[in-house]
């Protein structure tokens, strides 16, 4: 009877154990699910859905973003662009030999085009 009651007692442990485990998992799970829902929010995919359903606003979002850009890049060239010229006409104006008259043909060709247009 001794031999019995260790088997029976030994059974009720391992599935103790055995429910830990399995609540142990469920809980990872349902932490895991949680942690990705929270993504999703974040990231605000109903919002995107949403969107795509919506083509003549997808169209006007995606136009507004793009004349954005593109202004942005016309100004950022014209100071990038301006910046240069300015140093080109600082390194002329040191007569350096060789470069300077390269750097002053540089300028002079871009100052006409200015004039042009």
């Amino acid at each position: 009877m001794g031999e019995q009651i260790d088997e029976k007692h030994l059974s009720s442990t391992d599935v103790t154990r055995q429910v830990e485990n399995e609540a142990d998992q469920l809980s990872k799970m349902y932490l895991l699910t949680e942690k990705i829902a929270n993504q999703l929010e974040k990231s605000r995919i109903g919002d995107y859905a949403q969107l795509l359903h919506r083509p003549w606003k997808l169209i006007g979002l995606n136009l507004l973003a793009g004349s954005a850009k593109g202004v942005g890049i016309a100004i950022g060239f014209t100071f990038f662009a301006a910046t240069i010229i300015y140093l080109l006409q600082a390194l002329g104006a040191l007569n350096l030999p060789i470069i300077g008259d390269y750097i002053a043909d540089i300028v002079r060709i871009v100052q006409r085009q200015l004039e042009l247009t």
